[in-house]
């Protein structure tokens, strides 16, 4: 598919010819691939060492006090990622990208020399408001460069190389965390990865959204609904509520990180409790994102093949009953297993999730379809912080895994029963 395309400084010259493809744009797209990594080692710096500082330098004693760092993290996260796919569709992808990373400066000084919890939270406000425009913006970048035909393929590839980051820096932070203590150490990682994640985005990262007005010119829409023209209202109610399968993939992301946010927050607390050092924590912290950023690069691709539905709702499953051997579980052997079956149903959900919304949506409003998905996918994040946290205060860690668990698994039956199963064959 090759269309010209005019105007605008960041965009190509009416002499440019706009090619869609992975092959064809794999230069830019390992660049995206490299800059999500960085996006998800901003993150991973607090996975293992957050909820430890709050325990153990805050001495926070009620678990929905000391989860308050996640509440604001998800409501930043979820708000920003609606507005980043308007931002982009009206100001290019590059703008917003970059406005994500200079945002994220101040977090890690923030975790570092924050005299009391209050900081703490300001600085998870900050790294949700930096992560809803830079992983944002890195996903409908990649679609836009792949167009149809391998989008299940490119989600994987991207969300493998975020949560492949989150992992590797989870994993050493716990190290760090070890032999030189909770702060400054750990969060010095983040800062690297920040500037690092700026540099490349200004000098190396092209604009994109030259590449969705090309495919929207010859976009055939899998279904009645699926038009160009739309308003963000309209928007917001089909992806919300009135498309099945757009709807069935906002709560299905809603509830993988409910139970992504209880298994930041709570399960540190839960292991240390136990007993384990923080070098195994550390490591359980890392496992979980480790085989969800990998299993990915397998998942992304077979939606494609075997369409999306079959492994998101079998995903949601597989995660219900990894929460179930947590809650049941109480030593590293029993809970290693756990975290690896907790990774795999995840990475069977978080791509193939993401490519269903780009099935449907028509390009000319799927950036802001993205958005309004990523709104209630890590609007997850703050009801799992006040649900799990509720529910621990009362009950202890085990029950409030349980819940959510029970959560996860009715999540996987409403994908069964509600979801189209074949709107990936419908573009291309």
């Amino acid at each position: 598919m090759a269309l010209g395309n005019t105007q605008s400084r960041q965009q190509p010259r009416t002499t440019d010819v706009i090619t869609l493809g992975l092959r064809q744009n794999l230069a830019q797209f390992m660049l995206l691939v490299a800059v999500n990594a960085l996006v998800g080692g901003t993150l991973g710096q607090e996975r293992t060492v957050l909820p430890l500082l709050a325990e153990r330098v805050f001495h926070l004693d009620k678990y929905t006090s000391a989860l308050t760092y996640i509440l604001a993290f998800g409501l930043a996260k979820a708000a920003t990622n609606y507005f980043a796919g308007t931002l982009s569709d009206r100001y290019g992808r590059k703008p917003v990208l970059v406005a994500g990373w200079l945002i994220a400066l101040p977090a890690p000084l923030l975790l570092i020399f924050g005299p009391s919890w209050g900081w703490i939270v300001a600085a998870n406000v900050v790294l949700g408001i930096s992560q809803g425009l830079t992983w944002s913006t890195t996903v409908m970048m990649k679609m836009d460069l792949v167009g149809p035909e391998r989008r299940g393929l490119a989600m994987g590839l991207n969300e493998a190389a975020g949560y492949l980051g989150v992992a590797g820096t989870a994993l050493a932070t716990g190290y760090i965390a070890s032999s030189y203590g909770l702060r400054p150490g750990p969060f010095l990682l983040g800062a690297a990865f920040i500037a690092v994640g700026l540099g490349m985005s200004v000098l190396t990262i092209g604009e994109t959204h030259h590449h969705a007005k090309a495919e929207a010119a010859v976009h055939v829409p899998v279904h009645a609904g699926s038009h160009a023209g739309l308003r963000n209202r309209e928007v917001f109610t089909l992806t919300s509520f009135r498309d099945k399968s757009l709807s069935s993939v906002s709560q299905a992301g809603m509830v993988n990180n409910l139970n992504d946010g209880l298994a930041w927050g709570l399960f540190p607390v839960l292991f240390a409790a136990a007993g384990l050092s923080i070098e195994r924590i550390g490591i359980l912290a890392a496992v979980y994102p480790a085989v969800w950023g990998a299993g990915q690069l397998i998942t992304g691709a077979l939606s494609d093949r075997i369409g999306r539905k079959p492994l998101i709702a079998g995903g949601m499953l597989v995660q219900a009953l990894a929460l179930g051997m947590v809650a049941l579980g109480n030593d590293f052997g029993t809970w290693l297993a756990a975290v690896v079956l907790l990774g795999a149903g995840t990475a069977m959900v978080y791509p193939t999730l993401l490519a269903a919304i780009g099935d449907v949506a028509h390009p000319e409003w799927r950036a802001r379809s993205v958005g309004i998905y990523r709104l209630w996918r890590d609007g997850g994040f703050a009801v799992g912080a006040l649900l799990s946290g509720i529910i621990a205060d009362a009950y202890g860690i085990p029950a409030a895994v349980a819940v959510v668990a029970g959560l996860t698994a009715l999540s996987g039956i409403i994908v069964a029963a509600r979801m189209r199963g074949s709107d990936h064959r419908g573009q291309g």
